[in-house]
């Protein structure tokens, strides 16, 4: 069945002003920290880096909170906050002893088909869900908005995206936008989706195309620095993936080729994060 919720306005709240020293931190991504309250264990934070625009800070909390209604597994969201530097986060329930399923595996290589495969069956309970389509934006306009404001690729690159957006399959399962291991968390037994801020409906090949950026295709360093990452050990976590998404049978290398282009348009997602063209990866596009 599909799952309608209801909408929830944040624009006009106030953020909550925090001390940033009731805090510990607790570790650092791609778009900003996140830190523990020093005495409620029920609270963590995610704080952005300055640079990040109150606008798209609002807008991935007022996501979070209808994701959570529509009973995706992600930490329950709480509040608006910023700190005395004028920086603004978001305040969560906390998940005791939580690891995500990069530093898990950075940390466990030998353990690396175990996380693959438990992370492959989480994507297909996201993948699962339908969507009532007038309450969350379409991942295809979506990304062909990103695009058209974006000054970073040529007419060329920007025509053959465009053209792969367009042609790409409709759909109106849940995508979280921004989907790898990284982003996933667990804590024992439990598993959960964080950082939703592109979260959509559509086709799952725009997440299985973040998937194999992120274990194939990805900066080496930074591979290291944010998911604690070995790149070979990156490349065994695709392997196993594609053998629990898609069944047994499936060949990681063909999977590899049929999802490329969908790991182009994650481009889309990356080099808006960063601010800058990232020309290393522009392969992908041609």
């Amino acid at each position: 069945a599909k799952v309608t919720i209801i909408f929830i306005h944040l624009h006009n709240m106030e953020a909550k002003k925090i001390n940033l020293s009731d805090y510990v931190y607790a570790g650092e991504g791609a778009n900003g920290e996140s830190y523990n309250h020093k005495s409620d264990p029920d609270i963590m934070m995610k704080l952005y880096y300055a640079t990040a625009p109150v606008e798209i800070i609002i807008n991935e909390l007022e996501l979070a909170h209808k994701v959570y209604q529509a009973g995706i597994p992600t930490p329950k969201p709480g509040e608006l906050v910023t700190d005395s530097n004028g920086r603004f986060g978001i305040r969560f329930e906390r998940i005791s002893g939580k690891v995500s399923f990069s530093r898990a595996t950075g940390d466990n290589p030998d353990k690396v088909g175990y996380y693959a495969r438990r992370f492959a069956r989480l994507c297909k309970v996201l993948h699962s869900t339908h969507l009532n389509k007038r309450d969350f934006r379409d991942i295809k306009e979506y990304n062909s908005s990103i695009l058209n404001s974006s000054d970073i690729y040529t007419d060329s690159e920007r025509a053959i995206m465009e053209r792969y957006i367009m042609n790409a399959p409709d759909g109106d399962t849940a995508i979280h936008g921004d989907l790898q291991f990284g982003n996933a968390i667990m804590d024992g037994d439990n598993d959960y989706f964080i950082d939703l801020g592109d979260f959509a409906c559509g086709s799952p090949l725009f997440d299985l195309g973040m998937v194999l950026f992120t274990c194939l295709y990805d900066n080496h360093d930074f591979m290291r620095k944010v998911f604690h990452l070995e790149p070979p050990t990156a490349e065994q976590f695709w392997h196993y993936f594609v053998k629990e998404y898609f069944g047994e049978d499936a060949d990681p290398a063909l999977k590899e080729k049929e999802l490329r282009p969908y790991a182009a348009l994650k481009l889309l997602i990356i080099e808006r994060n960063a601010g800058i063209a990232i020309p290393e990866y522009h392969w992908l596009i041609r």
